[in-house]
């Protein structure tokens, strides 16, 4: 049966099947060959889109406005709405769905998103919330499948560090989706819920998948992708201590990569990464604590092993499929 998401709000993973995640990355592929030989087709011209954004960005939003321009949508980029403040969710949704096509909203509560794709009769697209962020894991898998040479459902994918936080919980979620072997390898303190767990296990039984939960580094043995995440996110800042305590022994280093006992194990990282002190927060981190690098040393990260500028390519790419297949 065709698959048709006309209409859909992108909002989490668990709201789509297998083949509908396959078609979106498979689409991704496609648009992505058509930027590169110049034949875009400019399928959304005439519709406009709106980037809610409570959070500061890089990949995101640029990913979402190139992507948008490239097949002729016009965009509005909005930070200072009056939404949660002078005007309810709900009506500002209800105004914006009169004005746009759709909306994207990167923010903090994931109620937030939810309530915009309720009420405002237009496709929502899910930017990233504390809970969940899709649209980098379809530009994770797009760039899996692109350097791994076995279908997704044969890959170990170890995702390293807090492995409860948006970024452990959206992997987790897709992997279970694909039937992929998934590693949380993690202090206890710090894995997923026990409810999105057994949620996800339930889902791997039909696809195949496995769904592992460790504190042993070990356990990466095998792993055709190392992932891992900052140890403090947005919002978290005053825990920098506290999670470098927890998290040291996880630190992705040429030791663990060695530990996959596979030479052409990828590292991914969705970015930000603290890799050096070419950032005012590194010095900080240096000038603190004394460490030169956290969840990931700088010889990994500028290793044969990282892929992360293809990921983050891969985030305009895979957006552009969502807005596509939705609108």
């Amino acid at each position: 049966m065709p698959v048709n998401l006309k209409g859909r709000s992108f909002i989490t993973l668990k709201d789509f099947t297998t083949e509908e995640i396959r078609y979106m990355l498979n689409l991704s592929k496609d648009l992505k060959a058509k930027k590169r030989t110049g034949s875009k087709e400019k399928v959304l011209e005439g519709k406009n889109i709106v980037l809610l954004f409570e959070k500061s960005s890089t990949r995101t939003r640029c990913a979402f406005e190139v992507a948008a321009y490239d097949e002729g949508a016009n965009v509005t980029f909005l930070t200072n709405s009056q939404m949660g403040k002078k005007e309810s969710i709900e009506d500002t949704a209800k105004v914006l769905g009169r004005y746009y096509d759709g909306i994207e909203f990167r923010g903090f509560k994931q109620e937030t998103v939810e309530s915009l794709a309720a009420h405002s009769g237009v496709p929502v697209w899910n930017g990233l919330t504390d809970l969940y962020h899709p649209t980098q894991i379809l530009a994770d898998f797009l760039t899996v499948m692109e350097h791994v040479d076995k279908p997704l459902n044969k890959v170990k994918f170890v995702y390293v560090g807090d492995a409860r936080n948006n970024m452990g919980n959206s992997l987790m979620i897709g992997a279970a989706k694909m039937g992929m072997h998934f590693v949380a390898l993690a202090p206890k303190s710090l894995f997923p819920s026990e409810k999105l767990v057994a949620e996800m296990r339930e889902v791997a039984k039909e696809t195949g998948g496995i769904i592992e939960l460790t504190e042993n580094i070990d356990d990466v043995k095998d792993a055709d992708v190392i992932y891992t995440d900052v140890w403090v996110s947005m919002g978290e800042e005053d825990q920098f201590e506290e999670r470098i305590k927890l998290l040291s022994p996880y630190q992705v280093n040429m030791e663990m990569m060695k530990k996959t006992n596979n030479a052409d194990a990828l590292f991914m990282h969705c970015l930000p990464a603290f890799h050096d002190q070419n950032t005012v927060v590194g010095r900080e981190i240096k000038e603190k604590f004394g460490l030169d690098s956290m969840e990931v040393t700088d010889e990994v990260f500028r290793s044969k092993h990282s892929v992360v500028f293809d990921e983050a390519e891969n985030r305009m790419h895979t957006i552009k499929a969502v807005m596509v297949a939705t609108l």
